[in-house]
């Protein structure tokens, strides 16, 4: 069952959001429940913190049941401090979406015909667990000493960052970890859902799943020239050896 927080000036700590809602589900209106209606929680307040909290979408694996987002955030000024966040494919999405969709009904869901309003969020202390695309969006986010822990092999970040917008996704001493099953190079860093994403990380640990090239272009010719990858101080098995694309930054 989905459920919506929409108080802003609030902290909220210590409470368990719980979901199964999958993209491949028949919803009761006879569509799939696409990507944008699966979310656990959505918050849209803003001015909201939430503090040692649990986010999770147990539908299961993304291969067979598609996109179940965690958590949904459209407000501005959140902040997670050493919270969890479960799920495979699109745990947490970061809003805003991007202007248009590239196919029908791709944007389903309470968000789909609202402004398109930039967001920023901070995240500290955080176990973000998924997949394929696992942290999502067009949001403004900064996360610092978090974990991010592939529970299959597939990309980390997928952001939509608007054109115009200098800051996407900053992870500044993060780790990116994996579970036991998830095999040596076979995860991308991450892909750009649309062209001119962004994607910041400075001193963080990379664990052996990653893959030597560590970012992939998702076959936009566009994002090989607007897209902005960056990696600052990268270090431990992800890194060594790295053989990084022309297209992004790695030092």
């Amino acid at each position: 069952m989905n459920r919506i927080i929409s108080e802003s000036n609030i902290t909220i700590e210590g409470q368990e959001f719980t979901g199964n809602l999958s993209a491949r589900m028949s919803h009761p209106d006879g569509r799939p429940y696409h990507t944008f209606r699966t979310y656990t929680l959505l918050v849209d307040g803003s001015n909201v913190t939430f503090k040692k909290c649990v986010f999770s979408n147990t539908a299961g694996p993304g291969e067979t049941l598609g996109q179940a987002i965690a958590l949904y955030l459209d407000g501005d000024d959140i902040k997670l401090f050493d919270c969890v966040l479960k799920g495979h494919q699109d745990t947490l999405f970061l809003a805003p979406l991007p202007e248009k969709e590239f196919e029908k009904d791709g944007f389903l869901g309470p968000k789909q015909f609202t402004e398109r309003t930039r967001r920023k969020y901070y995240f500290e202390n955080c176990l973000i667990e998924g997949g394929v695309d696992f942290v999502f969006g067009g949001g403004e986010c900064v996360f610092k000493h978090c974990e991010f822990r592939s529970v299959e092999a597939g990309y980390v970040f997928a952001p939509s960052t608007p054109k115009g917008q200098e800051v996407g996704f900053y992870c500044e001493d993060c780790s990116f970890t994996h579970s036991d099953d998830v095999k040596e190079e076979s995860t991308y860093l991450g892909r750009p859902w649309r062209e001119y994403a962004r994607v910041t990380l400075k001193n963080c640990f990379l664990g052996d799943h990653i893959k030597k090239e560590g970012w992939h272009d998702w076959g936009k010719e566009g994002a090989r020239v607007n897209s902005l990858f960056i990696e600052e101080g990268s270090h431990g098995p992800g890194a060594e050896g790295a053989m990084r694309p022309d297209w992004v930054r790695f030092s």
